[in-house]
Protein backbone atom coordinates (compact mmCIF):
# COMPACT_ATOMS: atom_id res chain seq x y z
CA UNK A 1 0.00 0.00 0.00
CA UNK A 2 1.02 3.46 -0.34
CA UNK A 3 2.89 4.47 3.01
CA UNK A 4 1.82 8.25 3.92
CA UNK A 5 3.66 8.72 6.73
CA UNK A 6 8.11 8.09 6.80
CA UNK A 7 7.43 7.38 10.56
CA UNK A 8 4.78 7.44 12.96
CA UNK A 9 5.67 6.95 16.93
CA UNK A 10 3.40 6.69 19.48
CA UNK A 11 4.26 6.96 23.82
CA UNK A 12 4.85 9.94 26.09
CA UNK A 13 4.51 13.83 25.08
CA UNK A 14 5.23 15.68 28.32
CA UNK A 15 6.85 18.51 29.91
CA UNK A 16 10.96 18.39 30.96
CA UNK A 17 10.99 20.92 33.96
CA UNK A 18 14.84 21.89 33.43
CA UNK A 19 17.03 23.75 35.82
CA UNK A 20 17.85 27.50 34.50
CA UNK A 21 19.30 29.57 37.15
CA UNK A 22 18.26 31.01 40.10
CA UNK A 23 15.37 33.94 41.50
CA UNK A 24 16.80 36.47 43.12
CA UNK A 25 15.67 34.43 46.65
CA UNK A 26 17.85 31.85 45.54
CA UNK A 27 15.37 29.44 44.62
CA UNK A 28 15.81 27.07 41.20
CA UNK A 29 14.06 28.18 38.09
CA UNK A 30 12.97 25.58 35.91
CA UNK A 31 11.96 26.28 32.42
CA UNK A 32 8.89 24.44 31.13
CA UNK A 33 10.63 22.63 27.71
CA UNK A 34 8.72 20.79 25.66
CA UNK A 35 9.27 16.64 25.85
CA UNK A 36 9.17 13.25 25.82
CA UNK A 37 11.01 10.41 23.80
CA UNK A 38 8.83 9.69 20.55
CA UNK A 39 8.02 13.35 19.56
CA UNK A 40 11.78 14.41 20.47
CA UNK A 41 12.61 11.56 17.45
CA UNK A 42 9.99 13.02 15.54
CA UNK A 43 11.04 16.71 15.64
CA UNK A 44 14.16 15.68 14.41
CA UNK A 45 13.34 13.30 11.44
CA UNK A 46 11.04 16.91 10.30
CA UNK A 47 14.67 18.38 10.35
CA UNK A 48 15.35 15.48 8.11
CA UNK A 49 12.71 16.12 5.60
CA UNK A 50 11.04 13.35 6.51
CA UNK A 51 6.88 13.15 7.14
CA UNK A 52 5.87 12.17 10.62
CA UNK A 53 3.02 11.72 13.12
CA UNK A 54 1.94 11.59 16.46
CA UNK A 55 0.05 9.24 18.56
CA UNK A 56 -0.53 9.96 22.14
CA UNK A 57 -2.59 11.49 24.67
CA UNK A 58 -1.78 14.97 26.93
CA UNK A 59 -3.96 16.51 29.37
CA UNK A 60 -6.94 19.27 27.95
CA UNK A 61 -4.53 21.92 30.13
CA UNK A 62 -1.92 24.74 29.76
CA UNK A 63 0.42 22.00 29.48
CA UNK A 64 -1.01 19.55 27.04
CA UNK A 65 -1.56 22.83 24.73
CA UNK A 66 1.19 23.72 25.04
CA UNK A 67 2.65 20.72 23.75
CA UNK A 68 0.52 20.09 21.17
CA UNK A 69 1.52 23.96 19.58
CA UNK A 70 5.35 22.68 19.80
CA UNK A 71 4.81 19.31 17.87
CA UNK A 72 2.79 21.03 15.62
CA UNK A 73 5.14 23.75 15.53
CA UNK A 74 8.06 21.02 15.19
CA UNK A 75 5.93 19.72 11.69
CA UNK A 76 4.79 17.05 13.43
CA UNK A 77 1.07 16.24 12.30
CA UNK A 78 -0.80 15.89 15.66
CA UNK A 79 -4.05 14.85 14.21
CA UNK A 80 -3.99 11.62 16.16
CA UNK A 81 -3.19 13.72 20.27
CA UNK A 82 -5.71 13.02 22.19
CA UNK A 83 -6.44 15.84 24.68
CA UNK A 84 -7.93 13.95 28.08
CA UNK A 85 -10.39 16.13 30.32
CA UNK A 86 -9.80 14.79 33.49
CA UNK A 87 -5.92 13.41 33.51
CA UNK A 88 -3.13 15.93 33.55
CA UNK A 89 -0.37 16.39 31.48
CA UNK A 90 2.45 14.57 32.67
CA UNK A 91 5.21 16.80 34.29
CA UNK A 92 9.25 15.77 34.49
CA UNK A 93 11.43 17.42 36.49
CA UNK A 94 15.03 16.66 35.61
CA UNK A 95 18.24 17.16 37.54
CA UNK A 96 21.28 17.27 35.79
CA UNK A 97 24.44 16.93 38.19
CA UNK A 98 28.06 17.71 36.96
CA UNK A 99 28.93 15.22 35.07
CA UNK A 100 25.68 15.24 32.65
CA UNK A 101 24.21 12.61 34.22
CA UNK A 102 20.69 13.17 34.78
CA UNK A 103 18.03 12.51 37.98
CA UNK A 104 14.62 12.47 36.82
CA UNK A 105 11.67 13.20 39.31
CA UNK A 106 8.02 12.46 37.68
CA UNK A 107 4.41 13.17 38.32
CA UNK A 108 2.59 10.60 36.68
CA UNK A 109 0.02 9.08 38.97
CA UNK A 110 -1.70 9.44 37.31
CA UNK A 111 -0.62 11.21 33.87
CA UNK A 112 -2.38 11.91 30.61
CA UNK A 113 0.14 9.37 29.00
CA UNK A 114 -0.76 7.01 30.38
CA UNK A 115 -4.47 7.08 29.62
CA UNK A 116 -4.31 6.12 26.19
CA UNK A 117 -6.51 3.15 25.36
CA UNK A 118 -6.49 0.97 22.26
CA UNK A 119 -10.30 2.52 21.19
CA UNK A 120 -8.11 5.90 21.09
CA UNK A 121 -5.36 4.44 17.81
CA UNK A 122 -5.86 6.00 14.34
CA UNK A 123 -5.20 2.13 13.18
CA UNK A 124 -5.37 3.87 9.35
CA UNK A 125 -2.54 6.26 9.80
CA UNK A 126 -0.38 3.62 11.69
CA UNK A 127 -0.68 1.18 8.64
CA UNK A 128 0.58 4.04 6.59
CA UNK A 129 3.71 4.19 8.24
CA UNK A 130 7.06 3.19 6.72
CA UNK A 131 8.23 2.68 10.17
CA UNK A 132 6.65 2.58 13.57
CA UNK A 133 8.35 3.36 16.64
CA UNK A 134 7.94 3.34 20.51
CA UNK A 135 9.44 2.76 23.45
CA UNK A 136 8.43 1.53 27.53
CA UNK A 137 7.27 4.72 29.16
CA UNK A 138 3.83 3.78 27.81
CA UNK A 139 4.05 -0.13 28.35
CA UNK A 140 3.97 0.68 32.22
CA UNK A 141 0.81 0.09 33.22
CA UNK A 142 -2.17 -2.42 31.27
CA UNK A 143 -4.08 -0.27 29.38
CA UNK A 144 -1.38 1.65 27.40
CA UNK A 145 0.36 -1.39 27.17
CA UNK A 146 -2.17 -3.26 25.36
CA UNK A 147 -2.59 -0.23 23.00
CA UNK A 148 0.86 -0.25 22.22
CA UNK A 149 1.23 -3.75 21.67
CA UNK A 150 -1.96 -3.81 19.34
CA UNK A 151 -0.48 -0.52 17.34
CA UNK A 152 2.84 -2.62 17.19
CA UNK A 153 0.88 -5.05 15.71
CA UNK A 154 -0.91 -3.07 13.10
CA UNK A 155 2.25 -2.01 11.71
CA UNK A 156 3.96 -5.27 11.40
CA UNK A 157 1.35 -6.80 9.51
CA UNK A 158 1.26 -3.68 7.23
CA UNK A 159 4.61 -4.26 6.56
CA UNK A 160 6.09 -1.60 8.39
CA UNK A 161 9.46 -1.92 10.05
CA UNK A 162 9.92 -1.20 13.44
CA UNK A 163 11.89 0.78 16.05
CA UNK A 164 12.26 0.39 19.71
CA UNK A 165 14.24 2.23 22.06
CA UNK A 166 14.16 1.04 25.60
CA UNK A 167 14.04 4.11 27.33
CA UNK A 168 14.02 2.79 31.09
CA UNK A 169 12.82 4.98 33.46
CA UNK A 170 12.85 2.74 36.60
CA UNK A 171 11.14 5.01 39.12
CA UNK A 172 7.69 4.24 36.70
CA UNK A 173 7.95 1.06 37.08
CA UNK A 174 5.64 -1.25 39.55
CA UNK A 175 8.97 -3.38 39.86
CA UNK A 176 12.27 -3.76 37.50
CA UNK A 177 11.19 -7.47 36.54
CA UNK A 178 7.66 -5.68 34.74
CA UNK A 179 10.30 -3.08 33.24
CA UNK A 180 12.88 -6.79 32.19
CA UNK A 181 10.10 -8.22 30.51
CA UNK A 182 8.19 -5.48 28.52
CA UNK A 183 11.11 -4.80 27.40
CA UNK A 184 11.94 -7.89 26.37
CA UNK A 185 8.51 -7.88 24.15
CA UNK A 186 9.98 -5.08 22.37
CA UNK A 187 12.82 -6.69 21.50
CA UNK A 188 10.91 -9.55 20.43
CA UNK A 189 9.18 -7.26 17.70
CA UNK A 190 11.62 -4.63 16.39
CA UNK A 191 13.70 -4.81 13.29
CA UNK A 192 15.60 -1.58 14.57
CA UNK A 193 17.00 -1.09 18.29
CA UNK A 194 18.21 1.86 20.04
CA UNK A 195 19.80 0.98 23.40
CA UNK A 196 21.56 2.71 26.00
CA UNK A 197 25.03 1.46 27.45
CA UNK A 198 22.92 1.21 30.99
CA UNK A 199 19.55 -0.75 29.29
CA UNK A 200 22.09 -3.41 27.94
CA UNK A 201 23.95 -4.24 31.25
CA UNK A 202 20.17 -4.61 32.58
CA UNK A 203 18.61 -6.48 30.13
CA UNK A 204 22.16 -9.09 29.80
CA UNK A 205 24.02 -8.45 32.92
CA UNK A 206 26.60 -7.81 30.52
CA UNK A 207 28.86 -4.35 30.73
CA UNK A 208 31.09 -5.35 27.56
CA UNK A 209 28.78 -4.59 24.81
CA UNK A 210 30.13 -7.25 22.36
CA UNK A 211 29.10 -9.72 24.41
CA UNK A 212 25.68 -8.01 25.57
CA UNK A 213 25.24 -7.44 21.56
CA UNK A 214 25.59 -10.92 21.07
CA UNK A 215 23.41 -12.32 23.70
CA UNK A 216 20.85 -10.05 22.36
CA UNK A 217 21.40 -11.58 18.68
CA UNK A 218 20.84 -14.62 19.73
CA UNK A 219 17.65 -14.21 22.00
CA UNK A 220 16.10 -11.41 19.72
CA UNK A 221 17.21 -12.70 15.56
CA UNK A 222 14.37 -10.46 14.24
CA UNK A 223 16.78 -7.45 14.93
CA UNK A 224 18.59 -6.05 11.71
CA UNK A 225 19.80 -2.77 13.08
CA UNK A 226 21.41 -3.04 16.84
CA UNK A 227 22.82 0.17 17.88
CA UNK A 228 24.00 1.12 21.59
CA UNK A 229 24.86 4.66 22.65
CA UNK A 230 27.52 5.14 25.25
CA UNK A 231 27.09 8.54 26.46
CA UNK A 232 30.14 10.45 25.79
CA UNK A 233 32.19 8.09 24.22
CA UNK A 234 30.35 7.30 20.72
CA UNK A 235 28.25 4.39 19.41
CA UNK A 236 27.99 0.96 18.87
CA UNK A 237 26.41 -0.72 15.20
CA UNK A 238 26.24 -4.52 15.21
CA UNK A 239 24.71 -5.39 12.17
CA UNK A 240 24.89 -9.22 11.06
CA UNK A 241 28.19 -10.26 11.83
CA UNK A 242 29.83 -6.75 11.83
CA UNK A 243 30.71 -4.39 14.23
CA UNK A 244 31.34 -0.44 14.00
CA UNK A 245 32.30 1.83 16.57
CA UNK A 246 32.34 5.90 16.00
CA UNK A 247 33.35 8.26 18.93
CA UNK A 248 31.50 11.11 20.08
CA UNK A 249 32.58 14.31 19.27
CA UNK A 250 33.59 16.24 22.29
CA UNK A 251 33.35 19.94 20.63
CA UNK A 252 32.49 21.87 24.08
CA UNK A 253 29.68 23.97 24.93
CA UNK A 254 27.02 20.97 26.33
CA UNK A 255 24.69 21.84 28.56
CA UNK A 256 22.49 18.81 28.58
CA UNK A 257 21.75 15.63 27.57
CA UNK A 258 18.22 15.81 27.33
CA UNK A 259 17.30 14.35 23.68
CA UNK A 260 20.36 13.80 22.75
CA UNK A 261 19.35 10.01 22.36
CA UNK A 262 16.53 10.41 20.74
CA UNK A 263 18.34 12.80 18.01
CA UNK A 264 20.36 10.09 17.42
CA UNK A 265 17.75 7.53 17.11
CA UNK A 266 16.12 9.77 14.65
CA UNK A 267 19.05 10.17 12.52
CA UNK A 268 19.34 6.17 12.35
CA UNK A 269 15.82 5.83 11.11
CA UNK A 270 16.51 8.69 8.65
CA UNK A 271 19.02 6.41 7.78
CA UNK A 272 17.35 3.36 7.07
CA UNK A 273 14.67 5.38 5.36
CA UNK A 274 17.05 6.70 2.83
CA UNK A 275 19.32 3.35 2.55
CA UNK A 276 16.95 0.62 3.63
CA UNK A 277 17.65 -1.97 6.31
CA UNK A 278 19.01 -4.72 4.10
CA UNK A 279 23.42 -5.28 3.14
CA UNK A 280 24.88 -2.47 5.19
CA UNK A 281 28.26 -2.27 5.30
CA UNK A 282 30.64 -0.79 7.48
CA UNK A 283 30.94 2.54 5.81
CA UNK A 284 27.45 2.37 5.47
CA UNK A 285 26.89 2.26 9.41
CA UNK A 286 29.84 4.24 9.85
CA UNK A 287 28.74 7.58 7.60
CA UNK A 288 24.83 6.45 10.11
CA UNK A 289 26.65 6.71 13.22
CA UNK A 290 28.91 9.60 12.35
CA UNK A 291 25.90 12.07 11.52
CA UNK A 292 23.74 10.35 14.54
CA UNK A 293 26.61 11.68 16.91
CA UNK A 294 27.21 14.61 15.27
CA UNK A 295 23.08 15.87 15.68
CA UNK A 296 23.18 14.33 18.93
CA UNK A 297 26.19 16.52 19.82
CA UNK A 298 24.48 19.30 18.80
CA UNK A 299 21.46 18.98 20.77
CA UNK A 300 23.51 18.62 23.89
CA UNK A 301 24.05 22.07 23.37
CA UNK A 302 20.89 23.39 23.94
CA UNK A 303 17.94 22.91 26.73
CA UNK A 304 15.37 20.35 25.86
CA UNK A 305 14.66 18.66 22.70
CA UNK A 306 11.81 18.95 20.48
CA UNK A 307 12.30 22.61 19.99
CA UNK A 308 15.99 22.18 20.11
CA UNK A 309 16.97 19.55 17.39
CA UNK A 310 19.50 20.49 15.11
CA UNK A 311 19.54 21.87 11.09
CA UNK A 312 20.53 19.13 8.71
CA UNK A 313 23.02 21.98 7.16
CA UNK A 314 24.01 21.82 10.91
CA UNK A 315 25.01 18.56 11.60
CA UNK A 316 26.89 18.56 8.04
CA UNK A 317 28.94 21.37 8.89
CA UNK A 318 30.32 19.50 12.08
CA UNK A 319 31.16 16.61 9.83
CA UNK A 320 32.68 18.50 7.32
CA UNK A 321 35.22 20.08 9.82
CA UNK A 322 36.03 17.15 12.11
Amino acid sequence: MEKGFDVVALGELLIDFTENGLSEQGNPLMEANPGGAPCNVLAMLNKLGKHTAFVGKVGNDMFGRQLKEAAAGAGICMDYLKMDEEIPTTLAFVKTFPNGDRDFSFYRKPGADMMLTSDDLPLEAIRAARIFHFGTLSMTHPGVREATKKAVEAAKAAGALISFDPNLRPPLWASLDEAKEQISWGLSVCDILKIADNEIAFMTGEENFDRGAAILKAKYPGIKVLNVTAGADGSYSYYADGKVFVPSFRLGGTIETTGAGDTFCACVLNYVLEHGAEGLGADELTQMLRFANAAAYLVTTKKGAIRSMPEKEQVEEILAAN
